[in-house]
């Protein structure tokens, strides 16, 4: 172990500790419960915090930096560029680069805007082009998802290089990756990191993630949990396909379970209400039939066996019913026939009188609600997936991002994965504040998603660290609620002098300093002079749109309305301007905070509060003015084009 990574260790533990020393005294002997109204939200987002850094630490701890891999590449691939609008020269630029990779392999466009024109473009260019076949018409397309499952029905390819429009390789990416699958059979992705050319040095969108490609991607790979991140990443086919058939099988299995279970449920009612003992008797063999049949999927009988010896019986009991109704029906036509009807000219209608009323009602008519039940039967028991375009779906569709869903599919399923920290391809970054609010929103709407439908924290065949590993983004996205707590803080006690703790007294600072330095110095020891402080400032900056993502998923998933999927924009910044309808909660803040700022001063000045406390909030709001002012140098930014023509204004009449 090197020296970098005993000091990060120790960091880790000290902060893991101070942090809970501090913590449990807020709860235990700081809390001022006769202000519980802020109080209390401030020590449960501080309590966030602690489980935040607990998870970081964590992921610090057998943080991994690998060497280059020993076995030789091998293996035929296929590199997908998975493309919907983006401009055709863009496209057309990436898949250029990609003809021009060194190893041997077969360049592929996967475009489901199904442009002819970019069809025309690959051909001319000698560059494979996929598009969806008539499969998907009237279809879930499962956006991004969908076009790679369609394209892997479509190639042979043993490995695929998935690449996103923009993102132009190195001609030695497969020579750099290929091997680490060579060295261990059970690896099914190699992620690189995603590094943008557009992006200057002030990066005031904050699109450069120098700690999430690098320390936070190596200490996951330390513990098998480095995930695949939709582009610029090596799969094994193998892996995919049978990960597709496993979900299939799964899926047609719980399937079909649950129309047994509701099967049986109906065949249950039509027992109790069967009079006659014929009826009763088919119903009851056929429970039986539908019982064992459940008890047999239980067991891991498969499907189709189950099946078959289940629709054999309903075919068996349809007969039977069916046979027995046609002598029902000419029965009630004998009764019917027998009833006194006729015809009264007067009201022009067929009348029957009162003792023929009296008869049809006490007459036993066919069992018609049977029928309906075994026919509903048949139904459920249908095991095709006809509501999907193809039957398995390799990449997973629970998210609008995929990669990571996917990702944690292959781990429960025992496959490895490597973060290969070396920069082998460049893209495009948002150009612009509208745009880049966009694909961090579409981020966390896909994660929360994957949370809510397959919590890692209870998925089977994942290893702790890896439950907690994937855990540790999704919590993340929690963030906003904490930050609205944080924000809120300083402005009630500047505003009305309501503290939120007992005192700010020694006890105070001598457990909450400690921790807060220690966090920081881990912070600077793992970045390893790589700039974090965008990183920092968005986790708050953004914490409207972490809230509008947590709502929206919940929505999504709970209440089943529609999730909308942006493709982040790759041609320049966004003609609309700034979002000021997106960032007005930021604006806000930074007015209430301002206002705040200059009540507690003033109340300070006439001897209406505290010194030490207002000089505490004080600090505490300045903070939270630095961070939230990237919005401001977010929405005034004009993007690297931009600049670039102000500088040449008359270039196009030269």
């Amino acid at each position: 172990m090197s020296a970098r990574f005993a000091t990060i260790r120790i960091l880790a533990l000290l902060s893991v500790l101070l942090g809970v020393n501090y913590v449990a005294w807020r709860w235990l002997e700081s809390v001022n419960w006769s202000a519980w109204w802020i109080a209390v939200p401030l020590v449960i987002a501080e309590t966030y915090s602690l489980i935040d850094t607990f998870l970081f630490c964590l992921t610090m701890w057998r943080a991994k930096e690998r060497p280059a891999p020993v076995s030789e590449p091998r293996g035929t691939v296929d590199v997908f560029i998975t493309t919907y609008d983006e401009p055709i020269e863009l496209v057309m630029t990436t898949a250029r680069a990609a003809q021009r990779i060194a190893y041997p392999h077969t360049t592929w466009i996967l475009d489901d805007g199904s442009r002819p024109e970019l069809e025309a473009a690959a051909r001319d260019a000698g560059v494979s082009y996929l598009t969806r076949p008539d499969d998907w018409t009237g279809k879930p397309r499962h956006a991004k998802a969908g076009n790679l499952n369609s394209a892997l029905f479509q190639t042979d390819g043993e490995f695929l290089l998935i690449l996103d429009a923009d993102q132009i390789p190195d001609p030695l990416i497969l020579h750099r990756t290929l091997g680490y699958f060579a060295d261990d059979y059970e690896v099914a992705v190699v992620q690189t990191p995603q590094w943008f050319m557009n992006v200057d040095e002030a990066d005031p969108l904050g699109a450069q993630a120098p700690l999430f490609y690098g320390p936070i991607q190596q200490g996951k790979d330390g513990w098998n949990a480095a995930f695949f991140c939709g582009s610029n990443a090596v799969l094994r086919r193998e892996a995919l396909m049978r990960l597709g058939i496993i979900g299939y099988v799964r899926e047609v299995t719980d399937s079909a379970a649950r129309a047994l279970r509701a099967s049986e449920t109906m065949i249950e009612a039509e027992v109790r209400a069967a009079a006659d003992p014929n009826l009763t008797r088919e119903f009851s063999a056929l429970q039986i039939v539908i019982r064992q049949g459940r008890r047999d999927l239980a067991a891991g009988v498969a499907v189709a066996e189950v099946a078959d010896r289940v629709r054999s019986a309903v075919d068996d009991a349809s007969r039977i019913l069916v046979a027995q109704d046609l002598a029902g029906i000419r029965a009630d036509l004998a009764e019917l026939g027998a009833l006194p009807i006729e015809h009264d000219a007067e009201l022009d209608a067929i009348v029957v009188d009162e003792a023929g009323l009296a008869t049809l009602a006490a007459s036993d008519l066919s069992p018609i609600t049977a029928l309906d039940a075994v026919r509903a039967l048949l139904d459920a028991l249908r095991l095709d997936r006809g509501d999907e375009a193809q039957p398995i779906l390799p990449m997973a569709t629970i998210s609008v991002t995929e990669d990571m869903a996917t990702a944690m599919q292959l781990h429960s399923q025992g496959w490895r994965s490597v973060y290969h920290h070396e920069i082998l391809a460049k893209g495009l970054a948002p150009e612009d504040l509208r745009t880049m609010l966009t694909q961090r929103l579409r981020w966390a709407q896909g994660t929360l998603q994957v949370m809510l439908r397959d919590n890692p924290l209870v998925k089977r065949g994942l290893s702790v660290g890896q439950r907690l590993m994937y855990f540790a983004t999704m919590w993340s996205y929690l963030s906003g609620f904490a930050a609205v707590v944080y924000l809120t803080a300083p402005v009630v006690y500047l505003v009305f002098g309501v503290l939120p703790v007992t005192a700010w007294s020694v006890d105070f600072f001598v457990r909450f300093l400690p921790y807060f330095v220690v966090n920081q110095v881990l912070f600077l020891v793992v970045a390893k002079g790589v700039r974090t402080w965008r990183g920092q400032q968005y986790s708050l900056a953004l914490f409207p749109v972490w809230i509008r993502a947590c709502w929206t998923a919940f929505a999504n998933v709970v209440l089943g309305r529609p999730l909308s999927f942006a493709v982040t924009r790759k041609d320049g910044r966004d003609p609309r301007g700034v979002p000021w309808g997106q960032i007005w909660p930021q604006l806000t803040a930074m007015v209430v905070l301002t206002v705040a700022l200059v009540i507690g001063v003033t109340r300070v000045i006439i001897g209406t509060a505290d010194g030490t406390g207002t000089l505490v909030n004080t600090a505490w709001v300045l903070y939270d003015l630095v961070v939230l002012s990237v919005i401001i140098q977010a929405a005034r930014y004009r993007g690297p084009a931009a600049r670039v023509l102000e500088k040449e204004p008359h270039g196009s009449e030269h």
